[in-house]
Formats: structure tokens, C-alpha cells, sequence
């Protein structure tokens, strides 16, 4: 049997090749009806309770996992499930961010609320087929670094429609902006119609009812059904109590100024780009196990810079090293898993069991700021950010516990694929 290429010659393939465009697509839209949409209310004048009800635009990305099942069960007549799917949903998106571009914030909020609303619905729903298209696609050696690929080209988007739209919109108007944005989606077409048909082929669910009920009945199924959502949930966990109120902590705790803390998260961001792109390369050389149980002791130990820096006091040298080595050990965990979830998706329910595993890990990072704050009134910043590496170690253990089972589903999958790529 033929060994799965690794390093570089595993980079040599459509299948990765188009991850990076797709990545970038995926996250075009969130920061144009997030942080950039505010700043546009904010220039036209909106008052500051609108500006909050805007917020709730966000919604449908904490709840695509309800609609998810049935772009499992419709199989659009063009490119196929997925494929068809991505095409319908992209163009769409470009549609509504040219309904936003032609919208007046100070006429008519209400108006450019409801198309937010809709590029954010649309937005996550091309969320949904994108998860799904990366695991169907993917062989099992490159999903880590698949993954990696695709967070990297997730984040450049999130700059060029946070940071690029806001200069764009100094320089020739927030319409402009907008319609340069919807350019950019409707160009990003190209690259799916390039895009090679999944190697994971499946029939899909001959009905509603069964695309709804049976990603779950076929996940719990498994015996190790809830260890495996036990290691969703706790494995960055304590990645997610460090992040939690770390800003709070940088102004606050230590004294820096917002422009200090912006440009070293700024830093921060391409160390995750590297990070990520790192855990990825190495995940073609190491198995799925060894590299969640690396990666995700490295971020956890991670935190422990934190506690120095609390400990030290205001120094930009330790702060510069804190933020990177975290960035960087963060983006080789998400690599793994990444690759993690996509191993566990059944290829007859892709889109609507990486949906509900994605929306479980998020747990975590929504509801870690309360019990965060009650730990640091309680011990102190230094103390907190040891407590951040403990609290990863269950996550750790859980995947140590369930190593052979996590091996066995990723090589069940394998089983299913289709060699015709």
C-alpha cells in the first residue's frame, strides 16, 4: 500500500490548492456585517442603541446548525450537492452585499438591517457547505493541513474586509467599498467552478426527516458517541479561558494603551497564519492523535506566558513574546481540530454534524468570560493564567483516553472514500 505523500509534496494538489480562495471567501462577509458595518453606522452618525440592534445581524452564525440538514437533504441540479450548493450561496452573498452598498444607514436603517441580515444568513449558510465540501474533499493526511490553509485565508479575508474596507471607504466612499466587496465574492465564483468534485461520495438523506434526525442517531450510535463530544468541548477550553478577557487584562491589569494592544494583536494574527500553516505541514507527517496531543499541550503551556507577564508587570518584550508563542501554538491546535471534526462527520450527513460539533466547541468560548472573572477577583492575573493551563488538561486526557477510537473513526472514514480523484 502506498504511503500518503508528506511535507511539501503534499501541498501539490487541487484538492488543498483551492482551499486558501474558498477560506477567503468564507470570511469576506462576517467583518461586512460585524466591526466594518459598524463603522459605517458609526460615520453616517446612527445613534449608539441602533448601532447595538445591529449586532443581533450575527445571529444565524450561532444558529446554522438548524438549517443545516437541509442542505444535506437538496441536491441543487447543477455541480452537485455540495458544489452546487457553494456556487448558489456565493452568489448571493454578493448579491445582498450590493443591496447593502446601495443602502443609506442614515434613511434607512431599517432597510440595511434586514440586508445585513440576509448576507449574515447567507453568509453562514455558505458556512455550512464550505465545512461540509473541506471534509468530503479532504483525504484524512491532509486535513490538518487543509485546515491550516483554509484558517489562514479565513483570516486574510477578515483584513481585507476589516481593515482594507475601512481604508477603501476613506478613500472612495462606503458604497464603493461595499460594491468593491460584492466584486470580490462574485470573482471568488471562478475558483468553485475550478474546484474538483468531493473523494467522499454519498447518497443523501431521502428525506427531510431523515436529514434532521439521522446525523444524530447515526453520531450517538457510536459507543464512544459523548467521549467524542467531551473532547469537542474541553479541548480548547483553556485556550478560551486565557482569551476570554485577555484585552481586559493587557489595559486594564497591565496599563497598555488600546494602540500598544492593537498592534501587538496585529502581530498576533500572523503568528496564528503561521502557526496554523505549521500544525498543518507537521499533521502530514504525524498522525491525527500525536497532533492534538502536541499541539494542544503546547497552546495549553502557552498560557503560562500570561502569568509571566502579569508577574513582570508592563513590559512590551514579554507581551510581544506572550501574544506570538500563544498565536502561534493557538493556530497548530485549530489545525488539528479542525481535522478532528472532520474525521468524526459521517459523508451522508457532512453538513449537518460539522455544524452541530462546531457549535458545541464555541460553547467554550461563549460562556468562559463570567467564570473567568470570578477566578481573577478570587486569585489575582498571575494565578489565573496557571489555572487556564489545568483547566486544558481534561481535554488532553480525553483525547489520550479515546486515542484508539479516534484513530479507528479517522480510518473508518478512510474507508469510505472514493480513490477517483
Amino acid at each position: 500500500m502506498n504511503e500518503p505523500p508528506s511535507g511539501m509534496a503534499a501541498l501539490m494538489n487541487r484538492r488543498l490548492a483551492v482551499m486558501l480562495p474558498l477560506g477567503f471567501a468564507s470570511g469576506l462577509p462576517l467583518a461586512l456585517t460585524a466591526g466594518t458595518l459598524q463603522a459605517w453606522l458609526t460615520v453616517e452618525g446612527v445613534d449608539l442603541k441602533t448601532i447595538g440592534i445591529f449586532t443581533l445581524v450575527g445571529l444565524p452564525y450561532t444558529l446554522k446548525f438548524l438549517w443545516a440538514p437541509f442542505m444535506d437533504r437538496i441536491v441543487p441540479p447543477w455541480l452537485g450537492r455540495r458544489r452546487g450548493w457553494m456556487l448558489l450561496t456565493q452568489l448571493c452573498v454578493a448579491v445582498g452585499l450590493v443591496l447593502m452598498a446601495m443602502t443609506s444607514p442614515r434613511t434607512h436603517p431599517e432597510r440595511l438591517a434586514a440586508y445585513a441580515l440576509l448576507v449574515a444568513f447567507l453568509s453562514a449558510s455558505l458556512d455550512i457547505v464550505f465545512d461540509a465540501y473541506r471534509t468530503d474533499t479532504l483525504q484524512p493526511h491532509e486535513r490538518g493541513l487543509g485546515a491550516a490553509v483554509w484558517v489562514n485565508g479565513y483570516r486574510i479575508a477578515l483584513l481585507v474586509a476589516g481593515a482594507g474596507a475601512l481604508w477603501l471607504a476613506d478613500s472612495v466612499g462606503w458604497p464603493t467599498a461595499y460594491l468593491t466587496m460584492a466584486a470580490v465574492m462574485l470573482a471568488g465564483v471562478a475558483v468553485i467552478l475550478a474546484s474538483p468534485e468531493p473523494t467522499r461520495l454519498a447518497d443523501p438523506p431521502k428525506s427531510l426527516g431523515e436529514a434532521v434526525g439521522a446525523p444524530l442517531r447515526e453520531f450517538f450510535s457510536r459507543p464512544q458517541a459523548l467521549g467524542f463530544l467531551a473532547v469537542i468541548v474541553l479541548y480548547k477550553l483553556g485556550d478560551a479561558f486565557a482569551s476570554s478577557l485577555q484585552t481586559a487584562f493587557l489595559i486594564g491589569g497591565l496599563g497598555f494603551s488600546a494602540t500598544e494592544v492593537g498592534a501587538v494583536k496585529g502581530l498576533g494574527i500572523f503568528a496564528t497564519l503561521f502557526g496554523a500553516l505549521l500544525g498543518g505541514v507537521m499533521m502530514t507527517r504525524a498522525s491525527l492523535v500525536p497532533s492534538l496531543l502536541l499541539f494542544g499541550l503546547l497552546q495549553a503551556v502557552s498560557n503560562l506566558g500570561f502569568a509571566v507577564l502579569a508577574a513582570a508587570g508592563k513590559n512590551t518584550a514579554i507581551l510581544t513574546a506572550a501574544v506570538v508563542i500563544e498565536n502561534v501554538t493557538g493556530g497548530m491546535g485549530t489545525a488539528a481540530f479542525v481535522a478532528l471534526v472532520m474525521s468524526l462527520c459521517d459523508p451522508r450527513y457532512t453538513a449537518t454534524q460539522f455544524a452541530l460539533l462546531s457549535s458545541l466547541e464555541a460553547l467554550g468560548r461563549v460562556f468562559a468570560g463570567r467564570p473567568s472573572a470570578g477566578l481573577v477577583d478570587m486569585m489575582g492575573w498571575a494565578q489565573f493564567f496557571v489555572v487556564t493551563l489545568v483547566v486544558a488538561l481534561p481535554g488532553l486526557l480525553a483525547v489520550w483516553w479515546l486515542r484508539h477510537h479516534i484513530e479507528q473513526e479517522q480510518k473508518g472514514r478512510t474507508q469510505t472514500l472514493s480513490h477517483a480523484v
